[in-house]
Formats: C-alpha cells, structure tokens, sequence
C-alpha cells in the first residue's frame, strides 16, 4: 500500500491507496500497470490480473477511471517512493487503515475472488460517499 503523505494538495492526502497512476499517450492498461509500478516502488510485475474497473467521481468536476490490477510475482527491490510511503500491508487489514470508503467495496470483492466487475463510486467533496454501484446495482450505504 501506499500512504500518500508526501504531495500537497493531493485528494489521496493522509490515505492509503494501490500503487497506479494516469495513462500516457497510447498506452494500454497493462502497460501503465508495468510502468507506475515499476516507477513508484521499483518492482517489475511478472504475472498479474485484471480484476476490475472502478468509475470514481469525486465532486463536481473529478471521474477517474481506475483498472484494478492484482499481482502475485515481481521481481525486484522495493525503493523509496516520491508520492508515499510504501509498506506491505495484510490483507486481512487493509480496511482498518485510513483509506476511502469505496475502497473497502473492492478490496473485499478481491479477497473473494469475485470475477471481473465494474463498480461506481461517486462521492461528495467533503469525501462522503454518495452513491455505490457493483455491475450497475446500487448497494446501499
């Protein structure tokens, strides 16, 4: 995980999150997946899996769209990250650490193997949660 405490201004400021970032021009899901990863944290992904999309929208004027990834080989020394601290978390508790409400959705599904899914996340700009949609049924708050 990553806790993002070192970038001002930053909507993940003091939370947890996946290690990710934004595509560059041309590149697939995958090849951003190998990229921020390898940038952020120094480990070069050997096999990984496409678990989902999550459409994220944060206020007025923010929608995300996050390609959620597992992986379970790398290669590689974990290095210092200019956005975060990165720790290795178990699974068991991430959802006690300071992450977004949403998130908690998809990190359970993860952990039961649910098949590929397309999750909705819409969230008011004091970061309450407003509205969940799994494969586009609303589940209530």
């Amino acid at each position: 995980m990553l806790h993002r405490v070192k970038k001002e201004h930053d909507i993940n400021r003091d939370k947890y999150i996946g290690v990710g970032g934004h595509f560059l021009y041309g590149e697939s899901p995958d090849e951003c997946l190998c990229r921020e990863v390898f940038e952020e944290t120094g480990l070069t992904l050997l096999r990984y899996r496409a678990r989902g999309i999550v459409t994220f929208v944060y206020g007025e004027d923010v929608v995300e769209y996050m390609h959620l990834y597992t992986a379970d080989e790398w290669q590689g020394e974990l290095k210092e990250c200019d956005e975060g601290d990165l720790m290795w978390v178990d699974k068991d508790r991430v959802c006690d650490l300071p992450v977004w409400e949403g998130d908690k959705v998809f990190f359970r599904l993860l952990q039961e193997d649910a098949p590929f899914f397309s999750l909705k996340l819409v969230y008011t700009p004091d970061d309450r949660l407003a509205l969940c949609r799994l494969n586009g049924e609303t589940i209530e708050l």
